[in-house]
């Protein structure tokens, strides 16, 4: 039996023990890694050099991007490195950073893109009003809610969870510190209090999830109501990426913490924590930037 006070290190799950697939494993995130810079990287610079994308959805999709950035730089490096120096381990301290550090910017991002469907909304359903909502001080504001709710609820999970005693040893059935795994690790019964906190977040979640969905029966209501064709498309073109993003992380990230033990097995849990944490940070930027013209234009111009 061992117990947090003792654990100085955990052990990470490996993707495999044969090291030509941890050489392979290696450099497939390498390059998904390097993607996710090139992508998230282009789109900041862009946004930050060109002056027509200084507004309110540019703004919002600059902090995406950051938050993106990151949040994949978090948890791929370090898998990388363990992959390629044949290892399993991650210190005490550097788990608990590592699970703060995913956890304050996932959950930020997971606010932001709340904020980015309310952004959307008013665009569409209330373009006379979009200035007034909508102002430089708003988008500041509503933006630095997004972080600092990520920072909050981050810190809560984190000193409640590195709190528990840890007695079923330190092995995690994952390639990063995630709360799911270390209460695994807990003795029963302590284990509670978290799960507590972690149903109040899932019920935020679930609201801002239900937020997002009826901001967008609304602007659907509203496209369908664009006389020509045109202002039709170019509404689309805005929100349909957001939406493919919104979809692709909330249905991933709840699968993978609110799943019934039941359907739990390490390899269901490597390929789900994988679609949540690595994915949408390299293809996001491929999203936004192949249905927005404004975007490639800029992207063109910043190129040339």
């Amino acid at each position: 039996m061992s117990n947090s006070s003792s654990i100085t290190q955990f052990l990470l799950l490996a993707f495999t023990d044969t090291r030509d697939l941890q050489l392979l494993h290696f450099w497939l995130f390498l390059g998904i890694y390097l993607a996710a810079l090139l992508g998230n990287g282009l789109i900041i610079t862009t946004i930050a050099c060109d002056q027509h994308l200084h507004t309110p959805m540019y703004f919002f999709l600059l902090n995406l991007s950051i938050l993106d950035l990151c949040c994949i730089s978090t948890t791929v490096p370090k898998s990388m490195a363990n992959s390629l120096w044949d290892t399993r381990s991650i210190s005490y301290i550097g788990c608990a950073a590592q699970l703060f550090s995913f956890a304050f910017l996932a959950i930020a991002e997971y606010c932001l893109l709340t904020v980015m469907s309310y952004d959307r909304y008013v665009a569409i359903c209330k373009p006379l009003h979009y200035g007034t909502l909508l102002g430089s001080r708003a988008c500041v504001h509503m933006a630095a809610a997004a972080w600092a709710g990520g920072f909050l609820n981050a810190l809560l999970h984190t000193a409640n969870t590195f709190s528990l005693p840890l007695c079923k040893g330190n092995a995690l059935d994952q390639f990063f510190c995630e709360i799911p795994q270390i209460l695994k690790l807990s003795c029963s019964d302590f284990y509670l209090r978290e799960l507590w906190l972690m149903v109040v977040s899932a019920f935020l979640a679930f609201m801002c999830f239900v937020f997002i969905v009826v901001s967008y029966v609304q602007i659907l209501r509203a496209v369908l109501r664009i006389p020509s064709e045109q202002g039709r498309h170019k509404a689309f073109s805005t929100c349909l990426p957001h939406l493919a993003v919104v979809s692709l992380y909330v249905s991933t990230a709840m699968f993978a913490h609110l799943k019934p033990p039941s359907i739990s097995s390490p390899s269901l849990d490597l390929v789900v924590s994988v679609l949540y944490s690595v994915v949408p940070p390299a293809v996001n930027p491929l999203i936004y930037s192949m249905r927005n013209q404004e975007l490639k234009d800029a992207l063109r111009k910043l190129i040339s």
